[in-house]
């Protein structure tokens, strides 16, 4: 299972993720999401834990639970967009622009 962990408190590094969530089960690796510029946290990390039920019971005890005064927000991880690109694209086209209004005018 595939977690994602936000609000992370910014002196946190990778070893301190895993064991946080090494107290329900096994991680089989956490890793904190560093700006490629600086070295610096982001704020945001992932874990993986190879057991869905000790996965699951780590989300719903860690979710809201308050980590160096801040407070995490803990869910499974969406899978990653192919290409590494975003959401981009899709929804309904035709808003904006000087007069667009965004509504769809049909006469």
């Amino acid at each position: 299972m595939n977690i994602y962990v936000a609000n992370l408190h910014y002196r946190l590094n990778d070893e301190d993720l895993h064991q946080i969530f090494s107290e329900f089960g096994q991680v089989t690796s956490a890793k904190i999401i560093k700006d490629h510029e600086t070295g610096r946290s982001r704020g945001f990390g992932f874990v993986e834990m190879p057991n869905q039920e000790e996965g699951a019971k780590a989300m719903e005890s860690l979710n809201g639970s308050e980590v160096e005064g801040k407070q995490l927000m803990v869910n499974e991880a969406r899978p990653k967009a192919p290409n590494g690109g975003g959401n981009r694209g899709g929804g309904p086209r035709g808003g904006g622009g000087y007069g667009g209004g965004g509504r769809d005018r049909r006469y």
